[in-house]
C-alpha cells in the first residue's frame, strides 16, 4: 500500500494543453472568438447601413438605414474602427493600473455586449450611442486579452510563444470568418436592427466562456502591475470630471447655435487620432526611467509603428471602399448561385485560417536553415504586398464603367493579397510589441501597437473628410505607391534598426 502510495504520488497526472500550448490559451482563443464575431458582424452591416437608403446606396439594397453619402460613411465607418484602436491604450492603462488584465476583459464583454444591444434599437441617437459603446469595450477588451496571452508563457524567450500568438490570431479569423454569412445576411438581406442583435448574442457567448475559464489563466492575469496610488486616483478623476464637463459646454454651445453638424465631431476625432499616437510614442520615449537598452529598442520599434501605420490605412478601407464597390460594381452571383456582398468580409478570416499554419510552418522550416527573415524584412514584405493589391484594385475600377459589373474574382485577388500581407505584419507585430516593452508599460504597448491601426484609418478619414475621392483611380494608385515605397524604404535600414532592436530578432 505504501509503495502504491508513494508511485501515485510520484507520477502526477499530465497537463492538459491547447494543442501543445497552456491551456488558458483555449479560454482566450473562445472568448475573442466570439467578440470578433460581435464586431465583424457588425462591421460587415456598417457601411451598408449608413448608406442604405442614399443616393450611393447601390440598386435594391433594402431600404431604412441612415441614407448618408459614401464620403460620410467612409469617414463614419474610418473613424469607428480607429476609435476601437485608439481605446485600446486606456484599456491598456486600465489593465497596468487600475483593475488588472482579466477583470478589464471581463468588464469590457458586458460594455460591448450592452453597445450592440444599442444598435439593435431604431433611431440615429441610439446607432451612435452603440458605436461608442462598441469602440470603449473592444479597447478595454483588445490590449488586455493579448497581454494575457503573452502571461501564458515564460518570458519572451519561450520558444511557443510566436506559435502560441499565431493560434489565437486563428481564433480571432474563425469568429471574423463566421460573422458576415450570418450576421452580414440577415442585417443586410432581412433587417438591420436583428443583424445587430445577433452580434450581441456572440459577445454573450464569448463572456460567457471567459468567465468559465478564468480559472486556466496565470495568475498574473489577474495582478495590477503598477497600481494608482491614492493621489493618483484623485488627480485622474479630476482631469477627467473637468475634460467632460469641458467637452459638453463646448457642444452645448455648438448645439444651442445651431451650428452643429456631424463634422464636428469627425473632424476632433480623426485629428486626436493621428496626434495621441505621436505623443504617446514621444512620452514613453522621454521616461527618463528606461534603461538605454529599453530607450534603443523603443527607437527601432518606431520604424514599425509607422510602417504598421501606412499597411493599416490601405488594410482597413476593405471593410469601406472596397465594400461599396462590392456592393455597387461588383457581380453578386457565382454560376448562378446569388449571394450578399457582405460576404466579401469573409474573404480575409478564411485566406488567414488556410494559409497561416502554412506561413508558421514556412518560418520554423527556414529557421531550422537559418534562412528565416526577420520582423524587418517581413514587414517590408507586408508593405509592398499591400501595395501590391491596391495596384491590383486599379484594374476592375477601370473596368467597371457605366451599369457594366466586374467579377467577384477581382475582389477575392485583392483580399488573398492583403491577407499575405498581413500575416506578414499582425502576428509578427503583436509578438515583437511583447518583446520590446518595457517592463513598465507591459499592457500599455500592446495598446501602443493597436494604435498604429488608429493612426492609418485616421488618415483614411481626413482624406475623405478632405473630400477627396477614395474611389478615384489616382487616389488608389497614389496609396499604392506610398506602401510599396515605404516597404523599401524599411528594408534598405534594416540594419540600422535591427542594430537597435539588441536581442529581439
Amino acid at each position: 500500500m505504501a509503495s502504491s502510495l508513494t508511485k501515485d504520488a510520484a507520477t502526477p497526472a499530465p497537463e492538459k494543453t491547447f494543442f501543445g500550448h497552456p491551456r488558458g490559451l483555449a479560454t482566450l482563443f473562445m472568448t475573442e472568438m466570439w467578440e470578433r464575431f460581435s464586431y465583424y458582424g457588425m462591421r460587415a452591416l456598417l457601411v451598408y447601413y449608413l448608406v442604405s437608403g442614399g443616393a450611393d446606396a447601390a440598386t435594391g439594397s433594402q431600404g431604412g438605414g441612415l441614407a448618408m453619402t459614401a464620403a460620410t460613411t467612409t469617414a463614419i465607418y474610418s473613424v469607428y474602427v480607429s476609435m476601437v484602436y485608439l481605446m485600446a491604450m486606456p484599456g491598456g492603462w486600465f489593465g497596468d493600473r487600475v483593475w488588472g488584465a482579466r477583470k478589464t476583459v471581463a468588464i469590457a464583454g458586458f460594455v460591448i455586449m450592452a453597445g450592440h444591444l444599442s444598435l439593435a434599437l431604431p433611431g440615429q441617437a441610439m446607432f451612435f450611442v452603440g458605436l461608442i459603446l462598441v469602440a470603449a469595450g473592444s479597447g478595454l477588451l483588445k490590449a488586455n486579452i493579448s497581454t494575457m496571452v503573452g502571461h501564458l508563457y515564460d518570458g519572451p524567450d519561450d520558444p511557443r510563444r510566436d506559435g502560441g500568438f499565431t493560434l489565437f490570431y486563428i481564433g480571432i479569423n474563425l469568429g471574423a470568418f463566421v460573422a458576415p454569412f450570418v450576421v452580414g445576411t440577415v442585417g443586410k438581406e432581412h433587417n438591420w436592427h436583428l443583424g445587430f442583435a445577433l452580434a450581441a448574442v456572440g459577445m454573450a457567448l464569448g463572456l460567457t466562456q471567459f468567465l468559465i475559464g478564468t480559472k486556466h489563466l496565470s495568475p498574473k492575469s489577474s495582478q495590477v502591475p503598477n497600481p494608482l496610488t491614492p493621489e493618483e486616483r484623485k488627480a485622474v478623476l479630476t482631469k477627467v470630471a473637468l475634460a467632460v464637463l469641458g467637452i459638453a459646454v463646448f457642444y452645448g454651445a455648438v448645439v444651442a447655435l445651431g451650428a452643429y453638424t456631424l463634422n464636428w465631431a469627425l473632424v476632433p476625432l480623426t485629428l486626436a487620432g493621428l496626434v495621441i499616437p505621436v505623443a504617446v510614442l514621444a512620452r514613453i520615449k522621454r521616461d527618463k526611467e528606461l534603461s538605454g537598452a529599453e530607450q534603443s529598442k523603443m527607437t527601432a520599434y518606431i520604424w514599425f509603428f509607422i510602417a504598421a501605420a501606412v499597411f493599416w490605412m490601405i488594410y482597413d478601407q476593405g471593410g469601406s471602399t472596397l465594400s461599396l464597390f462590392a456592393d455597387d460594381k461588383t457581380a453578386d452571383t457565382v454560376f448562378g448561385f446569388g449571394f450578399s456582398a457582405t460576404w466579401y468580409q469573409s474573404l480575409n478570416p478564411l485566406f488567414v485560417m488556410a494559409l497561416a499554419p502554412v506561413f508558421a510552418w514556412l518560418w520554423l522550416w527556414l529557421a531550422r536553415k537559418n534562412q528565416e527573415p526577420n520582423t524587418i524584412v517581413k514587414f517590408a514584405m507586408g508593405l509592398v504586398l499591400i501595395g501590391a493589391s491596391f495596384f491590383v484594385f486599379i484594374v476592375p475600377m477601370g473596368m467597371a464603367t457605366g451599369d457594366t459589373k466586374v467579377s467577384p474574382m477581382w475582389l477575392v485577388s485583392i483580399y488573398m493579397i492583403q491577407t499575405i500581407g498581413e500575416l506578414c505584419v499582425s502576428p509578427v507585430g503583436l509578438s515583437v510589441t511583447t518583446k520590446m516593452a518595457p517592463q513598465k508599460y507591459a499592457s500599455q504597448m500592446m495598446g501602443v501597437w493597436f494604435l498604429a491601426v488608429t493612426a492609418g484609418d485616421c488618415t483614411t478619414s481626413l482624406l475623405s473628410i478632405g473630400g477627396v475621392d477614395l474611389n478615384g483611380t489616382w487616389v488608389i494608385g497614389f496609396q499604392a505607391a506610398a506602401a510599396a515605397l515605404a516597404g523599401f524604404a524599411v528594408y534598405a535600414y534594416r540594419k540600422k534598426v535591427q542594430a537597435l532592436m539588441g536581442d529581439v530578432h
